[in-house]
């Protein structure tokens, strides 16, 4: 601002009026300010501005697992689309479900000064951040619980939907359900297997552990599991990549067992074989967290909240 002061003969304030919109500032000089600003390429520093009135700086942080993930990918697009709403720049970041890299990542945009934050965990303690959340950061943890901060979260209905599925799959006769699953240490695996468990158990079933499978990560690998357990009736897959690779594996055999995933996905009712999916709004999960945070960022004060939204079983397939 110095420098587009000298070039344009003016004063700083005079500079500083012409940046900031202000109509105070003679035709003649804005004029001059704005042609040395467009001569020496400058360019108003929007968060030097805002820490130095104390101002907000219209930046939110979204903190997910996997940018190439369809899940979070669209959860990034409908958080941008709601932050474009309010005048609001979003800053993406992954962790790659590695809870070092997500305190780190999360350290950084409190020190980039964000309004806000919405998180998609990947630990367990997020006490670090507590300290913000005093001093008046807004943050909303999304699919999955936060620990060690009160706060909004927003989550799906991951027992209360794979339980209804196995319910399904067990009035249709099926015994020998097996269940492919990624890692008991992610919550949503967790509170999926515990809906299947409790569906099992409402049928007088006894649980078998040789039946579920864990470290399930890749649709390759689920569907070397499927090929290992032939002698099972059904299959139940606790995310779409796991749903995949099972599906690839029961069409190359020409195996009739059913199977029911967690998770819609692309083209899914184009797949040569009958399926169902245990399916959500992916966009109405992310609105309601972007809604959340906004909200809070705006200036709602009232005590944290936990919304759950609904799942619904879905036939897929062309046959």
């Amino acid at each position: 601002m110095v420098d587009v002061a000298k070039r344009a003969g003016v004063s700083l304030k005079t500079v500083s009026r012409v940046v900031n919109g202000s109509p105070q500032v003679q035709p003649e000089l804005a004029a001059r300010v704005q042609e040395a600003i467009a001569e020496l390429g400058f360019r108003r520093n929007h968060l030097a501005s805002a820490l130095r009135s104390g101002q907000q700086t219209a930046t939110v942080g979204l903190l997910i697992e996997e940018i190439a993930n369809p899940f979070y990918a669209t959860i990034a697009g409908v958080v941008a689309e709601t932050a474009r709403a309010h005048d609001t720049l979003l800053f993406t970041a992954s962790s790659e479900e590695d809870p070092v890299r997500e305190e780190l990542l999360l350290r950084d945009l409190c020190a980039r000064r964000v309004d806000g934050l919405i998180v998609v965990p990947a630990g367990y303690d997020h006490g670090f951040l507590r300290s913000e959340a005093e001093r008046g950061l807004p943050v909303v943890f999304l699919d999955r619980p936060g620990g060690g901060l009160v706060a909004d979260t927003v989550l799906l209905d991951n027992r209360g939907g794979t339980r209804a599925g196995v319910e399904r799959l067990l009035a249709g006769g099926h015994r020998r359900i097996a269940v492919l699953l990624d890692s008991v240490g992610v919550y949503t695996m967790r509170e999926r297997l515990a809906g299947a468990q409790e569906a099992l158990a409402a049928a007088g079933l006894p649980y078998d552990p040789a039946l579920v499978r864990e470290g399930v990560k890749d649709p390759d690998s689920a569907a070397a599991v499927v090929a290992e357990l032939s002698d099972v009736d059904a299959y139940v897959c606790l995310n779409n990549r796991i749903t995949v690779g099972a599906l690839q594996e029961l069409v190359r055999r020409g195996s009739d067992a059913e199977l029911l995933g967690f998770d819609d996905f692309e083209l899914s009712y184009l797949m040569p074989r009958r399926f169902t999916v245990i399916a959500y709004d992916t966009r109405e999960l992310a609105r309601r967290a972007a809604e959340l945070l906004f909200a809070r960022i705006a200036g709602d004060k009232t005590w944290p909240r936990t919304e759950v939204l609904p799942t619904h079983l879905i036939e897929r397939g062309l046959r």
